[in-house]
C-alpha cells in the first residue's frame, strides 16, 4: 500500500512539471432560468481574444499574467463588463457570471463591477434564480468549514443535521423523509435500510457543490419530504489539475493505549474486505448432522470453523486518511474529451470503555403510584471498532457543440470490524448475570455506473433533452458474527465469580452469517422546450423514469452446544470452547459441536419497481411573479417472497401496488427590480414508503444488542402535504438573510415501535395521522461594517419545529393502561424521528492564506423509538458539538494547505434515554466518542 501511494504521488508530480498555465475560467448562468447559459460570448475588451461557453455554460481562456477587462454577452441578455480581472502566473482565475434578460430584449446594458473569485457567490446566484426552494453549499464554503467529506460539510445548511456522522436529516425529520441522490440519480447507500446515501464516503475534492432542495417540483422523485440532497461531482475540468491530501487524527481517550479490543485480522482488512478468513467453511446447503446422528462428521465439521471466539487487546493506531484526484481535458477536432479520477482512503479506530446499548426499562404495572422505571435488562461494556472506507470515482466526458455524454463509475468498499465485551444483567422475567464476547465483521460494497447524455436542438437551441441510465450493485456481508455468553455466578461469601455456559440462562455460543445483495436499475428521461407565454419566456418540461430494485437477504445461524462437558472448567475463556481438546469427541461422546439453527423467517427476497411520468410549466405571470406548476405520476409495486415462523408464506406475492398523482405549485415574487428580495411559496404532495425489511415477514435478531426487528407485511406508504413560505434577501459580499415557515400533514406515518409485552422486540407501524410545522432563519453576514473585521464572516441558522402525532387505537390503549397516578394522556405526541430544534453557528476568518473557523452544531431531543404499553418512549438527547479549524495556504501560488482541526471540544456524550411521567430518566444507549485532533496537508497542481 505504501509503495502504491509513493508511486501515485510521484506520477502526479511528473505530470505537472512545466505544465502550469495562466488564464480565466468559470461558468455563465442564465438569470431567467435555473440553468446555465451555453454558447455565450466572453471577450477581452478592445482585443480579438475570446471564447464561448460550452454546453454546460463553462468557459476557459488562456491569458498572459496581467489585469484585464472581460465582457460577457449573449443575444437578448444584458451584457456584463467586469474590470480588474487579475491573472497571475501559473494560476487559473475563476470568475462565474449571471446574465439576465434585457428589458424588452432591446437595448444593451453595460454593468461594470469588480471580479469576485468566489464560487459561494455563484451558488447564491443559482439559489436566487432557482424556481425551487433550495439551499446550496459551494466547494469554497466547504473548504472554509474545514470539512474533509460531505457529511461534515452539509451540517452548515439550514435545517440539516447528520446522524451517526454519516446520514443526513433535513428539518429534523427522520431518515425516511430525506433523500440523497448523486448527480440527479438515485443511488443506494451502504446501509440498506436508509433512504439516504452515506455522505462521508465522498471526499470534498471531487465536489462541484451540494444542493439541498426543500420544496418539490414535478421533475423530482416523490419519495421525499424533508429534502433532496443532490451531490454534484465535477465532470470535466477546464484545465489539467491534480490534488493530493493526507491527514491523521489523534484521540487521547484510546490511541496508542493497549486496551483496544480486536479480533483476528485477515491480510486484506486494511483494504476494506476480508480475504476469506471469515467465510462460512461449509458448502452451500450442506447438512450438519448432530452427534447422535453421525458423531465423526459432527466433529469434523466443527473443526472447520475458526477457533477464535474471544476479544483480544492490543494498542490502537492513529486514524489516517489520504485522497487524490486527477483531471484534464483534450481537444479532439471540434469536441472536448475530459476525464476525472479520484480515490479516497480512510482508516479509523474507535474505542468505548463505557458503552451502553439495548437496555430495557419498564413501568411498574402492579403499582401505578411507582413513578420510577424498573430495570428489566441492563447491558454495558467495552467496544473497539475499526472502520476502513475506500471510495473511487472515475469518469469520462465527451462534449460537442450541442451534445454532452458522460460516463462515471463509482465504487465504495467498506470493512468494519468490532470486538466487544458486554455484561448483561436480567431482573424481571429472569434473574441472572451474563458476560459475552462479541466479534463482528461487516463487509459492504457499492458499485454504481452512470451513463447520461444532454442534447440541445432547434435553431435557437430551444429544445433540450437529458437522459440517464444508472445500474448499481450493493453487497453487505455480515461475516461470522460470533457471540459467546457465559453466566456469571458470584459466591456470596468470597465474592469469587464462576463462569458457566447454561443454555436456559445465558444461551449458547452462536455464529451468524448474513448476506444481502441488492440490484438497482434506474433510468430517466427529461425533455425541455423553451417558448413564449403571456409575452414572457417560458419553459415546458416533461419526462419519466423507471427504477427496479431486487434485494435478497439470507441468514445462516449456528450454535455451539455441548454434550457431557463440564463448561465451568473453561474459566470464562471463549477461546477454549473450540480448542482441539474440547471439540466433540465421538469416543467419549462429549464436547462442543456445531449445530445449524437457521430460521426461514430471517431470509427474504423482494422486488420494488417505480414507474414515473411528469409534466411541468415554468412561466411568468408578471414581471415580478414567476411560477412553476407540475404534476407527477408514480406507480409503486412491492413483491415479497418469505416465510414466517408460524408457517405463513409468500411467494413473489404483491404486497403493495399504488398509483398516485403528486401535484406541485411554486410561486416566486420579486419584491424589487434587482430581484435580490423575494418571497417564495410552495405546495407539493409527496410520499414515504416502507423499506424492503419493513414490509416483510422477517424476524431479524441483533446478537449484540439482543433486540429483534419484526417486519410488518401490512405496512402501507405515508402521504404528506407540504406547504412552504420563505422570504429571501441577497446582499453584497455573500451576505444573505432568509426567513422560512413550513407546514406538513402526514397520513399514515410509519414509525418504529416496541411490541407490547414482547420485550426487546420492535416493529414498524402505520400510526395515527401527524402534522409538522416550524420556521427557519438564516443569516450570513460579513462583519466589515465593524471596523477592522472585513475578513470575518458570521453565519447562523436556526430551525424551530413542532410535531403532533395522533395515536393509533392500540397505542392509545397501551398508554392509558399504564398511566401513572396524576398523569393524563395528551391528544398527540411528538413524531418519531422529529427534532424540535436545529442550530448551527459559525465564525470564519480568512486573510492572506490564513483560514480559521469555530462552529457549533446541535439538535433537540428526538423521539427515537415509540414506547408500547409498559415500555416507555426512548429519546435521543441533544448532542452539542463544537469544532475549531485552522489552516494556512502556503507557497507563492497558495496551492498547498496545512490544516489543524479540533472536534467535539465539549466532550459531550451521545445518549438515548427512556422517559416516563414523574420518573428518573433511564439510559437506553450511551457512549462518548472523545475529542479528536486532526492534522492534514493538501496540495493541488
Amino acid at each position: 500500500m505504501k509503495n502504491f501511494i509513493f508511486l501515485f504521488i510521484s506520477f502526479l508530480f511528473f505530470q505537472v512539471t512545466f505544465s502550469q498555465t495562466s488564464g480565466l475560467a468559470g461558468i455563465i448562468n442564465d438569470g431567467e432560468f435555473n440553468d446555465v447559459l451555453p454558447f455565450a460570448n466572453i471577450i477581452v475588451k478592445d482585443t480579438q481574444t475570446g471564447t464561448t461557453t460550452d454546453f454546460d455554460g463553462k468557459y476557459s481562456l488562456d491569458l498572459e499574467p496581467g489585469s484585464y477587462t472581460i465582457v460577457y454577452s449573449f443575444v437578448g441578455y444584458q451584457t456584463k463588463e467586469i474590470t480588474d480581472v487579475v491573472i497571475k502566473n501559473g494560476e487559473i482565475t475563476n470568475t462565474d457570471v449571471t446574465l439576465n434578460a434585457s428589458a424588452g430584449q432591446l437595448d444593451e446594458v453595460i454593468i461594470t463591477t469588480t471580479a469576485r473569485q468566489n464560487t459561494e457567490a455563484a451558488v447564491l446566484s443559482f439559489q436566487k434564480n432557482s424556481v425551487n426552494l433550495l439551499d446550496g453549499l459551494s466547494i469554497e464554503t466547504i473548504k472554509k468549514s474545514g470539512a474533509s467529506d460531505i457529511a461534515s460539510a452539509v451540517k452548515n445548511v439550514p435545517g440539516v443535521s447528520i446522524q451517526g456522522g454519516k446520514f443526513v436529516y433535513v428539518r429534523g425529520l427522520g431518515d425516511r423523509y430525506t433523500k440523497s441522490i448523486l448527480n440527479g440519480v438515485d443511488v443506494p447507500g451502504l446501509d440498506p435500510d436508509r433512504n439516504t446515501l452515506q455522505l462521508d464516503i465522498f471526499p470534498t475534492q471531487i465536489l462541484e457543490n451540494i444542493i439541498v432542495i426543500k420544496a418539490a417540483t414535478a421533475d423530482q422523485p416523490a419519495d421525499f419530504t424533508g429534502g433532496v440532497i443532490d451531490i454534484v461531482t465535477k465532470d470535466i475540468p477546464t484545465r489539467e489539475e491534480y490534488s493530493v491530501s493526507v491527514g491523521a487524527t489523534y484521540n487521547s481517550d484510546f490511541h496508542f493505549k493497549n486496551n483496544y479490543l480486536v479480533s483476528e485480522k485477515s491480510s486484506t482488512d486494511f483494504l476494506g474486505f476480508d480475504d476469506g478468513l471469515r467465510d462460512n467453511p461449509l458448502v452451500s446447503h450442506q447438512v450438519v448432522p448432530l452427534p447422535q446422528q453421525n458423531g465423526e462428521a459432527a466433529s469434523l465439521i466443527t473443526q472447520r470453523f475458526e477457533k477464535n471466539l474471544a476479544a483480544q487487546r492490543e494498542s490502537s493506531f492513529l486514524n489516517y486518511n489520504f485522497s487524490a484526484t486527477a483531471g484534464n481535458q483534450y481537444e479532439i477536432g471540434e469536441k472536448k474529451l475530459g476525464y476525472l479520477a479520484s480515490v479516497s482512503y480512510r482508516n479509523e479506530t474507535t474505542y468505548y470503555d463505557e458503552y451502553i446499548d439495548g437496555q430495557i426499562f419498564r413501568k411498574d404495572e402492579a403499582d401505578k403510584s411507582n413513578f420510577q422505571l424498573l430495570a428489566d435488562r441492563t447491558q454495558n461494556g467495552e467496544a473497539g471498532i475499526n472502520n476502513v472506507l475506500i471510495s473511487a470515482l472515475a469518469g469520462l466526458t465527451l462534449k460537442s457543440e450541442k451534445s454532452k455524454y458522460r460516463f462515471n463509475v463509482l465504487h465504495v468498499q467498506n470493512g468494519e470490524s468490532q470486538a466487544s465485551i458486554f455484561r448483561q444483567s436480567n431482573f424481571i422475567i429472569s434473574s441472572n448475570n451474563i458476560i459475552k464476547d462479541n466479534l463482528i465483521y461487516t463487509q459492504r460494497s457499492i458499485t454504481n455506473a452512470l451513463l447520461n447524455g444532454k442534447h440541445t436542438f432547434g435553431t435557437e437551441s430551444d429544445w433540450n433533452v437529458e437522459w440517464a441510465l444508472s445500474p448499481t450493485l450493493a453487497r453487505i456481508e455480515d461475516k461470522d458474527f460470533r457471540v459467546t455468553p457465559f453466566r456469571v455466578s458470584t459466591d456470596s461469601e468470597t465474592g469469587e465469580e464462576t463462569y458457566t455456559i447454561e443454555p436456559s440462562e445465558s444461551g449458547v455460543p452462536s455464529r451468524f452469517f448474513r448476506d444481502l445483495e441488492e440490484i438497482n436499475l434506474a433510468g430517466k428521461l427529461d425533455i425541455e422546450k423553451k417558448h413564449s407565454l403571456f409575452s414572457y419566456d417560458a419553459k415546458t418540461k416533461f419526462g419519466g423514469g423507471y427504477t427496479f430494485k431486487n434485494r435478497t437477504f439470507e441468514v445462516l445461524k449456528f450454535s455451539i452446544p455441548f454434550l457431557n462437558f463440564p463448561s465451568a472448567t473453561l474459566n470464562g475463556d471463549p477461546d477454549q470452547i473450540l480448542d482441539d481438546e474440547n471439540i466433540y469427541n465421538p469416543d467419549t461422546n462429549s464436547g462442543f459441536f456445531i449445530r445449524q439453527d437457521s430460521n426461514d423467517s430471517d431470509s427474504y427476497d423482494s422486488d420494488i419497481s417505480i414507474a414515473s411520468a411528469y409534466i411541468s410549466e415554468e412561466f411568468k405571470i408578471t414581471d415580478w411573479l414567476n411560477s412553476i406548476v407540475g404534476l407527477r405520476f408514480e406507480q409503486f409495486n412491492l413483491n415479497y417472497t418469505g416465510e414466517r415462523q408460524d408457517g405463513t408464506a409468500f411467494n413473489d406475492t404483491e404486497i403493495i401496488n399504488t398509483s398516485d398523482l403528486f401535484p406541485s405549485v411554486n410561486l416566486i415574487f420579486d419584491l424589487n427590480e434587482d430581484g435580490d428580495k423575494k418571497i417564495r411559496t410552495s405546495f407539493a404532495r409527496t410520499t414515504a414508503r416502507p423499506s424492503f425489511k419493513e414490509a416483510s415477514l422477517a424476524e431479524i435478531f441483533d446478537p449484540i444488542s439482543s433486540t429483534t426487528f419484526i417486519g410488518n407485511i401490512d405496512l402501507q406508504p405515508t402521504y404528506i402535504n407540504n406547504f412552504d413560505l420563505r422570504f429571501e434577501k441577497y446582499g453584497e459580499s455573500g451576505d444573505f438573510f432568509a426567513l422560512s415557515g413550513f407546514y406538513k400533514s402526514f397520513k399514515d406515518p410509519i414509525e418504529l415501535s416496541f411490541i407490547r409485552r414482547a420485550y426487546g422486540q420492535y416493529t414498524p407501524l402505520n400510526l395515527g395521522d401527524a402534522s409538522v410545522f416550524g420556521g427557519e432563519i438564516e443569516v450570513r453576514k460579513n462583519l466589515g461594517f465593524i471596523g477592522g473585521l472585513e475578513n470575518l464572516n458570521f453565519n447562523v441558522n436556526l430551525s424551530i419545529i413542532e410535531s403532533r402525532q395522533e395515536y393509533s387505537e392500540d397505542e392509545k390503549e397501551g398508554r392509558l393502561d399504564n398511566l401513572r397516578e396524576g398523569e393524563s394522556l395528551d391528544d398527540t405526541r411528538q413524531l418519531q424521528g422529529q427534532s424540535p430544534y436545529l442550530i448551527n453557528v459559525g465564525f470564519n476568518y480568512e486573510d492572506n492564506g490564513w483560514n480559521g473557523g469555530i462552529f457549533y452544531n446541535s439538535q433537540g431531543k428526538t423521539l427515537q423509538i415509540v414506547g408500547a404499553g409498559d415500555v416507555a418512549d426512548v429519546f435521543t438527547l441533544p448532542f452539542h458539538n463544537v469544532k475549531l479549524n485552522i489552516s494556512k495556504s502556503l507557497g507563492e501560488k497558495k496551492n498547498s494547505t496545512i490544516s489543524l482541526k479540533f472536534d467535539n471540544l465539549l466532550d459531550d456524550d451521545i445518549e438515548s434515554v427512556y422517559q416516563s411521567f414523574g420518573g428518573q430518566d433511564q439510559i437506553y444507549s450511551k457512549w462518548n466518542k472523545g475529542q479528536d485532533i486532526s492534522l492534514g496537508y493538501s496540495i493541488r497542481f
